[in-house]
C-alpha cells in the first residue's frame, strides 16, 4: 500500500486533480455558471484530438460533426 503513494504517477495524478479543482473554483467565481458548464463539452474535443495525436485512432465523419456541433454550441453560449 505503501509504494502506491510513492508511485510518482499516483502523486502527478493527485497533483493535476487538485489544479484542476482550484481552476474549476477559479472559474465558476469569476464566469456565470450558465457559461462555464457548457465549456466543459470542450474535453470531449480534446480528448478525440488527443486519441488521434497519441494513440492514432482513426475518426469518422459522425464524430467530426459531433465536434462541429459542440464547438457551435459553445461559441453561441460565449457571445
Amino acid at each position: 500500500m505503501k509504494s502506491v503513494f510513492l508511485n510518482w504517477q499516483f502523486a502527478m495524478s493527485g497533483i493535476c486533480f487538485a489544479f484542476g479543482c482550484l481552476l474549476w473554483m477559479y472559474i465558476v467565481k469569476h464566469f456565470p455558471f450558465s457559461m462555464a458548464y457548457p465549456m466543459m463539452s470542450l474535453s470531449y474535443v480534446f480528448g478525440m484530438i488527443a486519441a488521434m495525436v497519441f494513440f492514432h485512432e482513426n475518426v469518422n465523419v459522425a464524430k467530426w460533426v459531433g465536434v462541429f456541433f459542440i464547438v457551435t454550441g459553445c461559441v453561441l453560449i460565449a457571445r
